[in-house]
């Protein structure tokens, strides 16, 4: 009982830090992608920003970026040309890993171009107090919510858990068979190569009239 228990808060943790958050630095005439793999019929939220070095002065599009999110099968999920921000979400149809990519155009001399991005994905990715907003509901109301969300990913990610496991033994019984399949044509080698070294003492003996 206390290994379940530990297993869901184990799950529990996981979900709850579904959360990418980060600030990067992007050369003019450079693309950096980051992927992050979603479950099926998870909830995705991205937001991203370009940090203003001129502080108080309007952004120039020298610092302006472009963005693409695409799924595992290249379809584009959100797209945007010559920005300073934005944002994305969406609910993802298929499994896999989800890639985020940020380019700029080339300039002379180069720019370096600071970017802000957050990506939340899964249970993270539900903003509960809008949620306690429109729906006009209690705390408690709010709260179930959450953790019927939470245990639906726990469930999907046990599965998810099951196949991996159900792979690597399915990995693991074909590399048996292969290295049984190689003892096996080992030994017939050496079995092979003996009996020809018998074979040939054999008749060398015979030869030299020694047996």
């Amino acid at each position: 009982m206390s290994a379940a228990v530990l297993l869901v808060v184990l799950l529990l943790v996981l979900t709850a830090t579904a959360v990418l958050s980060m600030r990067f630095d992007l050369q003019s005439g450079t693309t950096k992608c980051i992927s992050e793999e979603i479950n099926a019929n998870a909830m995705t939220l991205g937001k991203y920003l370009v940090v203003n070095p001129y502080h108080d002065s309007p952004l120039s599009d020298t610092h302006k970026v472009n963005v693409r999110v695409s799924s595992p099968n290249g379809n584009n999920y959100h797209y945007m040309d010559n920005v300073e921000s934005g944002n994305f979400g969406f609910t993802a149809p298929e499994k896999g890993d989800y890639t985020t990519c940020f380019w700029a155009p080339e300039k002379l001399p180069p720019k370096t171009i600071t970017v802000e991005f957050d990506w939340r994905t899964g249970v993270a990715a539900t903003d509960w107090s809008n949620v306690a907003k429109k729906g006009q509901v209690d705390t408690l109301e709010v709260e179930l919510k959450k953790m019927y969300t939470a245990v639906t990913h726990i469930h999907d990610e046990m599965f998810h858990l099951r196949e991996r496991e159900d792979e690597m033994q399915q990995f693991n019984r074909t590399t048996n068979s292969k290295m049984a399949t190689f003892s096996f044509l080992s030994l017939l080698v050496c079995l092979s190569v003996a009996g020809l070294q018998f074979w040939h003492l054999k008749t060398y003996f015979q030869k030299k009239k020694l047996l």
